[in-house]
């Protein structure tokens, strides 16, 4: 797997830390698992990081990998925009 291409992978975008993060790639969402997700102890989140491992090593596909990060935003309260593919808009997501 490409770890900066966006490959089959729809934006998101994450308001942790109170300002919005853009996830569009696999190394923003490790980023934003590993380093400015405000919970590290749920189960969502605990998902998310081995999709986002198995992703990396090419075992788990950008779409699971996107599925459990709205779960585990969910979980964790995070707020989430989401673009939808077909007409490039932008849904609000709420995560809460």
């Amino acid at each position: 797997m490409q770890w900066d291409t966006s490959v089959d992978f729809a934006p998101l975008v994450l308001f942790v830390g109170g300002r919005g993060k853009i996830v569009r790639t696999l190394r923003d969402a490790a980023e934003v698992l590993m380093i400015e997700w405000p919970l590290d102890d749920g189960e969502e989140y605990v998902a998310a990081v081995k999709a986002c491992a198995d992703a990396i090593i090419g075992q788990a596909g950008m779409d699971e990998l996107r599925d459990l990060l709205l779960s585990a935003a969910r979980e964790a309260g995070i707020v989430v925009l989401s673009v939808i593919a077909d007409g490039g808009k932008t849904a609000p997501h709420m995560a809460a």
